[in-house]
């Protein structure tokens, strides 16, 4: 007698639709809310979920945040809920999104102006002023 059984890794995207302002990129976009878990299968049916894992990917930037259990439930089952800040954890930044540093310098020598951290401009050489 033989028995074919497996433990197989799913995702499920969830129905949702909440407009945000992305803490990360600053851009307006749109929350994706999908599901991780594992299953247990035999002969092919799934027979037995566990470690599900709520996530929300941000559409403007990419960022993925780990969505606390019992709201991603309550998406689940389609409540009407809403997602705060208080209920993200920020995981991965998004592609898009912009570095924490975007000062930058201007040589008051002749007003070149770079992003760098530089400490003297490329292309005058006088040194940047402590401003």
């Amino acid at each position: 007698m033989f028995f074919i059984f497996g433990i197989n890794n799913g995702r499920k995207d969830l129905e949702y639709n909440q407009q945000m302002t992305c803490d990360v990129c600053g851009r307006m976009g749109r929350f994706k809310v999908f599901m991780t878990y594992m299953t247990l299968t035999l002969f092919f049916i799934p027979v037995f979920k566990w470690g599900r894992t709520y996530y929300v990917e941000t559409s403007c930037c990419g960022s993925l945040y780990e969505l606390r259990p019992e709201i991603g439930k309550a998406i689940e089952w389609g409540d009407n809920v809403s997602i705060s800040t208080n209920d993200l954890y920020l995981r991965q930044r998004g592609a898009g999104a912009r570095s924490e540093k975007t000062t930058t310098k201007i040589c008051y020598g002749c007003a070149y102006e770079t992003s760098e951290d530089f400490e003297y401009c490329p292309k005058c050489g006088k040194k940047f002023s402590e401003d």
